[in-house]
């Protein structure tokens, strides 16, 4: 196999790997299997070092995308809301969990790791729509939460640089752009905060809004399209329908858009991006949420900070996380 590093993207529920050249190429086939991430420690990092191995080759270092606090200086994950064990009824999320020394102990390789939201911003930086030359991109992530990532170039800092710089912030935990406060004392999200951008645009608040309309007798195909059952109903059946000029799926993501844009104009305001890609499996909707989003970003944003950004569907939507944890392994070569 060519000269290679192995990109991680560790969920909740599955990890994925795949080997990547130096290019952003794939060099072989993806790697799968259940992230055991509820079944405590040990099991989790058996579920990475046979995902790694299984994609192939002879890495020359692995990169890991988290979903949580992570302290790649210090080797560790601070916090990851989703992994961890229970006893006696309660949940134990991980804090201050030891990863690299166990993983690299077992794969004898460099083990580089980041948050999901920022590897999949620098992986957009270097392989997608930042093209590796954008002054500075922002990434956000639409799905099951709202994550958010920040690449500087060199000529958006004040400082000296030679290449792109990921935000991580003071204590390594930036940037959490998803729970930027866009309507104080709003709607509710999982992180226990008020009026946050992921509690209006992460798939529950979006379903939310279809189920309300449809158990209130709105016209619409959605309810075909899952036979009535309206438990079944999930942002997919949202973009169809509208494509098709269903009514209710325009209006409901005709409101996720604009309160995308309130975030996207505020993000705007702060890092003054020339690309801001949004990404993730809900961005798939396209225009019937970049367009109402953009409409919103313009009446928010500073008007010579908005000419100057383009905001775009992200292109890397399936793989930006394993392609930007290679990215950073091939940094620590």
């Amino acid at each position: 196999m060519a000269d290679c590093v192995i990109g991680v993207d560790l969920g909740g529920t599955n990890v994925r790997a795949q080997a990547i050249d130096r290019s952003g190429e794939s060099v072989g086939d993806w790697a799968e299997g259940p992230s055991r991430a509820q079944e405590g420690v040990e099991a989790t990092v058996a579920a990475l070092v046979d995902v790694v191995r299984r994609a192939g080759g002879s890495p020359r270092a692995v990169g890991l995308a988290i979903p949580g606090h992570v302290d790649d200086e210090g080797g560790m994950v601070r916090w990851a809301p989703n992994f961890g064990f229970e006893k006696d009824g309660v949940f134990h999320s991980w804090r201050d969990v030891a990863l690299r020394k166990p993983l690299e102990a077992e794969l004898g390789v460099p083990v580089r790791m980041g948050n999901d939201a920022n590897c999949a911003a620098f992986g957009e930086y270097v392989y997608g729509s930042g093209r590796g030359t954008a002054n500075c991109l922002v990434l956000l992530t639409l799905g099951t939460g709202v994550g958010g990532g920040v690449v500087l170039g060199p000529r958006s800092v004040g400082g000296k640089t030679t290449g792109p710089v990921l935000m991580l912030g003071g204590n390594l935990g930036g940037a959490e752009l998803g729970h930027a406060c866009i309507a104080a004392g709003g709607l509710d999200c999982n992180a226990g905060s008020y009026g946050s951008l992921e509690a209006y645009c992460q798939r529950d608040s979006i379903v939310r809004r279809a189920q309300h309309r449809l158990q209130r007798g709105r016209s619409s195909m959605v309810r075909d399209m899952v036979d009535a059952d309206l438990a079944e109903v999930t942002p997919w059946h949202l973009s169809q329908a509208a494509e098709k000029g269903d009514a209710l799926a325009i209006e409901v993501w005709a409101e996720v858009g604009r309160a995308l844009g309130a975030g996207i104009g505020t993000f705007i305001n702060i890092f003054a991006p020339d690309v801001l890609a949004v990404g993730g499996q809900i961005a798939k909707a396209g225009k019937w949420l970049l367009d109402p989003a953009r409409q919103e970003a313009e009446n928010v944003a500073v008007p010579s900070l908005f000419q100057d950004c383009r905001i775009v569907l992200a292109e890397r939507i399936d793989d930006a996380g394993v392609l930007g944890s290679a990215a950073l392994a091939w940094e620590v070569l």
